[in-house]
């Protein structure tokens, strides 16, 4: 079965719109200037339909944090690249948070520690039972665990 890439079929798309828009404004040419303004606003009403703008664009969305009141939050400590360490946040036995690098940082290098690892992940925990969502860590508080 062939994958489907949505922005490979936008773009087919856009470019066989722009084909027909300029096989269009061809023709209307020899036929009047009110028809060469309709053709010209075309492309931008097409344009705003493919491409919209930000605020039409759906944001993430996070549960609010009263979801986890009744469940059982733990974590999990993961190896992660150049012998480093990370965490998984789990709320039931489910997986909800894979964080095998250190938040808020450049690249892939976990913690140089567990016990790095293990204090941010229990700051998480906190963070998500008192109903911060997203529970975002912070350089700052890292550096006050001492796991930075």
């Amino acid at each position: 079965m062939y994958g489907f890439d949505m922005h490979v079929a936008l773009n087919l798309y856009s470019n066989l719109l722009k084909i027909d828009i300029m096989n269009t404004t061809r023709l209307l040419l020899s036929s009047s200037p009110l028809a060469l303004l309709i053709c010209l606003l075309i492309p931008n009403q097409v344009k705003s339909q493919m491409h919209p703008q930000p605020e039409q664009q759906q944001k993430a969305s996070f549960p609010s944090g009263d979801v986890f009141k009744n469940s059982t939050i733990t974590y999990k400590l993961i190896s992660g690249v150049n012998d480093t360490w990370g965490y998984d946040i789990l709320v039931d036995n489910k997986m909800k948070i894979h964080q095998p690098s250190i938040p808020g940082l450049p690249g892939n290098d976990g913690f140089k520690t567990k016990d790095g690892a293990e204090k941010v992940a229990k700051l998480v925990i906190d963070k998500m039972k008192k109903g911060e969502m997203p529970p975002g860590v912070t350089v700052e508080e890292m550096k006050k665990l001492d796991a930075i």
